[in-house]
Parts: structure tokens; C-alpha cells; sequence
């Protein structure tokens, strides 16, 4: 049976302090996000139950109960704990989808350290960016990714430690300690760190239109928002297998791919591989999953391989499907009424957000390639641009933003407070994207509102490709904007000048190309290079992207002649 109400019982009279409640939390009591998520479950007599169904990509498989994972973090803080890694200092966990990573997480937490989860597929100057802003103190990795970190620990001397979870007797260099979890004897003892409300939890790097990428900072008190989110728009049962697809390097990972289910007591279903539509529908149907959370990339690369694979496999346990990351567009949710029998709902929200902000509420009506309306408790409108007033006519187009009382609304941008304040405007918190709002309150996606690139449902920042770019000795200029794509919504396309003395050529393509491959990560990655004498630019000599962005997606450039250089 639903634990979820209708979209109106659930905005009638809504408050936050009735999800403290059910959650058993009091204002000013201890809150530790990694307690709520194995401790609490256990305490409710679910220590039994599977908290983790995982499977490595060449087809391993392991299961952990809630009791299981409670001693895991537990024994895994305690380690860091005795290494002399202390409360408040920021701990990267850089590694595949390995149980370690999730264990990893809810341990560093419930120590009263900040995780800081890192894409695996980081290059070493996207790695060491970050790594160098938090000021990081220990990395936890693996055999396979430590090389990355090798390369750039000359560079961090503020990084104590570089933990390997399967060193497997292998030699280890200077500052790396070896971690073999499952072979450390339980800490039965360990007491969680008292974390309060507004202590830091989780930093994510989310990328913008210019600087370096910016670490947005959540704390504890989020769990409030993550908790009744995952429950009603996952439409979480206690009898549910839930899968979310995200790395945790991805806020999505984390906020609904650990924080979210878990706080629930919902076993949750874990694929380390990459995408492979056989593959995923076969891991569907064994582990009988029922509630899926993906992304409009995957669902699209999921529409090209056919409705027919989806008829190969037994997938009639799943019940609910959500997506995240991107406008799903109307095509796709048609598709997967036709292909799985029930739509997609999407859902809107960002890093700073800390969790769904509007939604397709279970049991409303769908409507595709719409966002949704706003969850309860959060008060969403759109905007004009310039006076950030509501706009005035249904279908005006504005920008998304939110009154800034919500609990998992980071708290700022780690050493960026004035950049964190530039994203509140006359009493609101803007998001950075365009919508227009219809008759019954439903939200309609229309574009991004600065040169960030969704590509994936991944935000990839054009400073970071173009800083890479110019360590290249031919390349003098460079600018990096989004190009629309079938699969992935929007790829990365470099334009690029060269140095005198360098002739564009396929070879020097490719040379470049091989160059930043090594620097970034595949995301970032652009799938195309263009050579140009001359890049657009104000009379300041910044860059106007937006003008080879307008050609990209065949969009009119509009007048520039009062910024352009003569």
C-alpha cells in the first residue's frame, strides 16, 4: 500500500516540523545523517532486512542487511577515526560504485567529517581542482584511480592521507595507507559524532559559467528534505528493491541514491557498470526492482535500442519511474508508457537545491515534457529577469526560483560566500533556468539562463574545458559552449584559435583532443573542435559564448554590434 497521499491532501496544511516528527527529531537534539540511515533502521527492528543489493561490472554480487551496514560505517569510521582524521575535516571519496564508496560516505558522516564525493572518470586537474578548494585531507580510493592521485599529491600538502580499499598486499607510495573493510574486526562501541542541524555533511562541486567549479555545502538538517521527498515522489514502499542510477558523485547519488532510501529503510539495488540496455533490464528483472530513478540520457539511449529488448525481459515488478538531470522531454515519456507500460515522472532540482524541488507527484496527472508542480512545502515561482517580481501572464517566460525556507538548501559555496549571495534576488533563490508556468500550475522547462552545459544531466562549466584547452602550446584562444545532441540533450564543442605558427589539420585535432583527454573528465570531454581566426568578444575582451552557442542550436543571435569588438 502507498505511504504516499494525494498531491492535495499533501499540500494542505503542510508543514517541515511534521517530517521531524515522523523522523522522531526534536529542534536542537544531535542529527547525524549516517545514524538516521543505518542506526535508526535498526532501532525500528529492520536490522535483517537487505540494505544493499550489489553488483560489480564483471557480475560479482554481495547483499548487506541494515545491521550489516550499521557495523560497516561504524568500523569504517572508527579506522578513520584512529588514522587521526578529526570532525569538520573534508574527505573525498573517489571510486567506483564499489560498496566502499556508499559504506564510505554514511562512515564519514556519522564521524562528524564533510564527504566529499568525486567522480572516478576525474582526470587529474578536474581532480586536484577540487581537491586543493576544500582543502581535503584524506582521499579514499582505489588501485585503479590512485594513479590520478600520484600525480597531484606534490600539489596538496594539506593532504594527510590517500586510502586504497583494495591494495590487496600491492606496494604503496609516501601518505597512502591500505584499507581492507571487510577485514577489520566490528566496532561494536563506536558512538556517532553529535552533529546538529547546521553541521556540513555532504560537499559538491557543481561547475558555473566562469571561475573554478563551486562547492556547494549541505549539512544534516537536509535529511528532513531528502527523507519525505524519496518517500513520496519515489513513492517508497517497505516492501520496494529501489535502483537510482546516479554515481554519488552526482548529488543525485547521494541525496536519492543513499540519504533518501536509506533514511526510509528501503533496500536498495546498486549496478556498477556502465550503460548497456541488456544489461540493465536483466539486473531489472532478477533482483525484481520496482521503483527506478534515471535520467532522460539513459531513457533515451534506452528509446534507440527499442521497445522490442525491453519485451525480452520479465520487468513487470516495477512499479513507479522517476527521472532526473534535464528536461525530459514529451517523446520520452510517451516512449515509456508504450515500452514499460507506465510513464516517466520527471523531477526538477540542483545541487543547491538538496533535493526535489517540483515534481509529477505520484497519482497526478502526467503531462509530458512538463516539470511538474512544486513539492509541498516549497514555494516555486517564475520570475522576470530583471525586476525578479512573479511574472504576470501565464505561458511569460522567466526564470525558476524558490523562497529559501526549505531544510536541504545548501548552506553556501565553500570559500565563495559572495558568490552563494549573488543567487538571491529580492527574496528569493534563483535557480538559473528559464520556464514558463500554465493554467494548472505546472512548470515547462525552457532553457538554461547562463553558459553552464547540461550534458547528460551533468552541468559542466565551459572555464574548466577552456583552461585545459589552453595548456595545449597551439592553443591561444579557446571557448567552450553546447551543442545540441539526440542522446545526451547537449555535448561539448570547442571553438578554438590557434598560436602563430600552427595550422589547423585532423592530426592537430586529434593531438589536442588526446592532450585534454588525459586532464578532464569524459564529460567534459568535447566532441568536437572547431578552429576559428577570431573568437566573439565584448569590448572588455570576455568571450560572448552565448553567440556560438545561437549557432549552434540555429537560435538568432540577436544585436551584439554595441558589445563586439570593431
Amino acid at each position: 500500500m502507498s505511504n504516499t497521499p494525494t498531491y492535495e491532501e499533501a499540500i494542505k496544511g503542510f508543514d517541515w516540523a511534521q517530517v521531524e516528527e515522523e523522523l522522531g527529531y526534536r529542534k536542537g537534539d544531535p542529527i547525524n545523517i549516517g545514524w538516521y540511515c543505518t542506526d535508526r533502521i535498526c532501532e525500528m527492528g529492520l536490522g535483517d532486512k537487505p540494505a544493499l543489493i550489489w553488483e560489480g561490472f564483471k557480475g560479482d554480487q554481495r547483499t548487506y542487511t541494515f545491521d550489516e551496514m550499521r557495523i560497516l560505517t561504524d568500523t569504517f569510521a572508527a579506522w578513520l577515526r584512529d588514522l587521526g582524521v578529526e570532525p569538520g575535516e573534508r574527505v573525498c571519496l573517489f571510486m567506483d560504485r564499489l560498496p566502499e564508496l556508499y559504506f564510505g560516505v554514511l562512515a564519514v558522516l556519522k564521524m562528524g567529517c564533510i564527504a566529499q564525493p568525486l567522480f572516478s572518470a576525474f582526470g587529474e586537474d578536474s581532480l586536484w581542482t577540487r581537491l586543493d578548494n576544500a582543502g581535503t585531507s584524506v582521499v579514499i580510493t582505489q588501485r585503479k584511480h590512485v594513479k590520478k592521485v600520484r600525480k597531484i599529491v606534490d600539489r596538496l600538502p594539506g593532504l594527510k592521507h590517500v586510502i586504497v580499499v583494495d591494495a590487496d598486499g600491492k606496494p604503496l607510495k609516501e601518505r597512502e595507507v591500505a584499507l581492507a573493510l571487510h577485514d577489520l574486526p566490528p566496532a561494536e562501541d563506536f558512538v556517532v559524532h553529535p552533529t546538529t542541524a547546521e553541521s556540513p555533511s555532504i560537499l559538491h562541486y557543481t561547475s558555473g559559467t566562469t571561475g573554478q567549479p563551486k562547492g556547494a555545502q549541505h549539512v544534516h538538517y537536509s535529511l528532513i528534505s531528502q527523507y519525505i521527498t524519496a518517500k513520496w515522489v519515489l513513492d517508497l514502499r517497505p516492501d520496494d528493491v529501489y535502483w537510482c542510477n546516479a554515481d554519488p558523485g552526482w548529488v543525485t547519488g547521494t541525496s536519492y541514491g543513499i540519504i533518501g532510501p536509506w533514511a526510509n529503510g528501503i533496500t536498495q539495488a546498486v549496478l556498477d557498470s556502465g550503460f548497456n540496455a541488456d544489461k540493465w533490464y536483466d539486473f531489472i528483472a532478477r533482483n525484481r526492482i520496482t521503483v527506478w530513478y534515471s535520467a532522460p540520457t539513459a531513457i533515451r539511449l534506452l528509446m534507440k535500442e527499442g521497445a522490442e529488448l525491453v519485451a525480452k525481459h520479465d520487468l513487470s515488478a516495477l512499479r513507479h519511474l522517476c527521472s532526473v538531470g534535464e528536461p525530459l522531454n514529451a517523446e520520452a515519456v510517451i516512449w515509456s508508457e508504450e515500452a514499460f507500460g507506465k510513464p516517466f515522472h520527471d523531477t526538477f532540482w540542483q545541487t543547491e537545491t538538496g533535493c526535489m524541488v517540483i515534481t509529477n507527484f505520484p497519482g497526478m496527472q502526467v503531462k509530458p515534457g512538463s516539470m511538474g508542480r512544486p513539492f509541498p512545502g516549497i514555494t516555486a515561482a517564475v520570475l522576470d529577469p530583471v525586476e525578479f517580481t512573479p511574472v504576470e501572464k501565464q505561458g511569460q517566460v522567466g526564470v525558476i526560483a524558490l523562497r529559501p525556507d526549505w531544510p536541504s538548501l545548501i548552506r553556501t559555496y565553500w570559500n565563495n560566500e559572495e558568490g552563494f549571495k549573488g543567487k538571491f534576488k529580492n527574496g528569493w533563490f534563483v535557480c538559473g533556468d528559464q520556464a514558463t508556468i500554465d493554467a494548472d500550475g505546472y512548470f515547462w522547462f525552457v532553457g538554461r539562463d547562463d553558459d553552464v552545459i547540461n550534458t547528460g544531466g551533468h552541468l559542466v562549466g565551459p572555464f574548466e574545458i577552456e583552461s585545459a584547452l589552453l595548456g595545449h602550446p597551439a592553443v591561444a584562444e579557446s571557448a567552450a559552449v553546447a551543442k545540441p545532441d539526440p542522446v545526451n540533450m547537449e555535448v561539448v564543442k570547442a571553438f578554438v584559435s590557434l598560436k602563430p605558427g600552427f595550422e589547423p589539420s585532423a592530426d592537430l585535432d586529434l593531438e589536442i583532443m588526446n592532450f585534454i583527454r588525459k586532464k578532464l573528465s569524459p564529460l567534459a570531454m568535447p566532441q568536437e573542435i572547431e578552429f576559428v581566426e577570431d573568437l566573439p568578444k565584448t569590448r572588455s575582451g570576455k568571450i560572448i559564448r552565448r553567440v556560438l552557442r545561437a549557432k549552434e542550436f540555429g537560435e538568432p543571435v540577436g544585436d551584439i554590434s554595441t558589445i563586439m569588438n570593431d
